[in-house]
């Protein structure tokens, strides 16, 4: 691996003479809250500064927005929820604002994508694939909806109403205002995810971005408005966690919350919101296995766990960090997996020779530090890597480690970054078991070249997604969703969807006569 003391590593800052001449002018700009269709300043003082991790530097600011700014952005979704033009459209109007937004996105992509870079320290070919491109592909799918939510006729007896006759009928209407709140490993995409869903529903929404990554956020809810989405059907209040998103959860006016983040950010939430009876969707850790047979192929299965590790330098909910292999080929894999990993180039997120970036603060490289520091005390041997460069970027190295006991903090935390952890199992029985010897259960994966296998392995492993021969793939048409402490609810697919309307039925006493 090239590190940043080499003569052969890259330069480990972004050069933002690079980038386009409109994304420097957008982060020249002044990043303020954008309600009901007006960029408004803050009513507080203080300001979110967007760091370059690849170096350091401060690259711009955003509002850091108040309790007050979210009852400002609220009461602006509850009226256009109400009383404006949104409530009045009909479902193909709708869809015709999404397709557009969607347009606009893909016209956007370049700046788009280099903002997400930039922010976040991902590479920028990753963040316009997935940030750019995969969020126009969201909403043109969601923008299929509106036309396709309905209820249904029911037939009903009433048996304690002898000769009555009724037509029984269901509707599903908006849920009302939707509070989201988003992560910074993937802003502009899953910002896209929680926000299509709910506007394909006829509901409006306040959008509180993570607040190290707010520009992406703000980019899209001005799109939205470009696009003639009216006023105050997209809000977005940037600012911290504890107070301006404390403030959308528990306000009166939200109706639902989505929030895709920490388990215990997510227990928080779900402990207010059952107090308020407010329904969630909760995206939250994992914890993901990855187990390879023996009998798979190995020219596959090594890169793809390599790279469902260390990919997105591990900030990946579905990252996948515990690697089990069967006895009788695990050096083999181990060793193909630490030959990945010592010639991954690390580089700023500009730079298109970079194949991983830094992580997205200091507070999450010490975090990483931290944990794997306790894990070579608690027993495990570093094979690759284990450190953090000495350089102002909040870079560190990929890392592989093995001799680990189920109970280390490596195995049991969520690490986010990137750092595998790899044991050997003597037969299916025990990869299950040690696939399911977890809290999280967002995804698992399997490399096998036998259906059996295959089929036995989904059925048996506690994970909302299941993979065979390939690690985190995700579709919007399919339904992602987390088991035990890996969250509550569905986004993408048609039930993320469904999620946003709350259903009504419908009594008609017929006196006709008629049958």
């Amino acid at each position: 691996m090239a590190h940043p003391q080499d003569a052969t590593a890259p330069q480990l800052s972004n050069d933002l003479d690079v980038a386009s001449a409109a994304t420097r002018e957008y982060l020249r700009r002044t990043h303020d809250l954008l309600i009901g269709g007006e960029s408004v300043s803050s009513n507080g003082d203080g300001r979110l500064t967007v760091l370059d991790p690849s170096s350091g530097a401060e690259v711009a600011t955003a509002a850091d927005g108040t309790a007050d700014d979210i009852d400002r952005a609220v009461r602006s979704a509850r009226s256009a929820l109400d009383e404006g033009d949104w409530k009045s459209l009909r479902p193909d109007e709708r869809e015709r604002l999404m397709l557009k937004l969607a347009d606009l996105i893909e016209d956007q992509a370049d700046v788009i994508a280099e903002i997400e870079a930039i922010e976040s320290g991902r590479k920028v070919g990753d963040t316009r694939v997935v940030d750019a491109e995969f969020s126009a592909h969201i909403l043109r799918y969601m923008a299929g909806w509106p036309s396709k939510i309905h209820g249904e006729t029911l037939p009903a007896s009433v048996p304690y109403m002898p000769g009555a006759n009724f037509l029984t009928y269901t509707v599903r209407e908006p849920i009302g205002v939707v509070g989201a709140i988003t992560p910074w490993n993937v802003p502009m995409c899953i910002a896209t995810w929680k926000v299509a869903p709910a506007l394909a529903a006829g509901c409006t929404v306040v959008l509180k971005p993570a607040e190290l990554t707010p520009l992406t956020a703000l980019m899209l809810g001005e799109l939205a408005l470009e696009a003639g989405f009216p006023p105050g059907v997209l809000n977005v209040v940037t600012g911290g966690g504890p107070v301006a998103g404390e403030a959308l959860v528990t306000h009166p006016g939200v109706d639902k919350i989505s929030f895709t983040g920490s388990t215990a950010v997510g227990r928080r939430i779900g402990e207010i919101a059952g107090g308020l009876l407010k329904p969630v969707t909760l995206e939250l850790g994992g914890k993901s296995p990855v187990v390879i047979m023996a009998d798979a192929d190995l020219e596959q299965a090594i890169p793809a766990a390599a790279w469902a590790i260390f990919a997105n330098q591990g900030q990946n909910c579905c990252a996948g960090s515990r690697l089990y292999v069967e006895q009788s080929v695990f050096d083999e894999v181990v060793d193909g997996v630490v030959e990945i990993a010592r010639s991954i180039r690390l580089g700023p997120s500009l730079d298109s020779r970079a194949e991983m970036g830094p992580l997205v603060s200091r507070a999450q490289q010490d975090r990483v530090d931290s944990l794997v520091r306790q894990g070579v005390s608690e027993g495990a041997e570093v094979r690759v890597g284990g450190s953090k460069p000495d350089h102002p970027g909040f870079y560190f190295e990929p890392t592989v480690l093995t001799d680990i006991q189920r109970d280390m903090c490596v195995v049991r935390e969520e690490i986010f970054g990137p750092v595998l952890v790899a044991q050997p199992f003597r037969d299916l029985k025990e990869a299950v078991a040690l696939a399911n010897d977890h809290d999280y259960g967002l995804g698992a994966s399997v490399f096998t070249r036998d259906l059996d296998v295959a089929h036995a392995f989904s059925r048996a492993v506690d994970a909302g997604s299941i993979w065979v021969n390939v690690h985190n793939v995700l579709d919007v048409g399919v339904p992602f969703s987390g088991f035990k402490q890996s969250g509550v609810g569905t986004d993408l697919g048609k039930e993320s969807v469904l999620a946003n309307t709350r259903l009504k039925a419908n009594y008609l006493s017929l006196k006709s006569g008629l049958g």
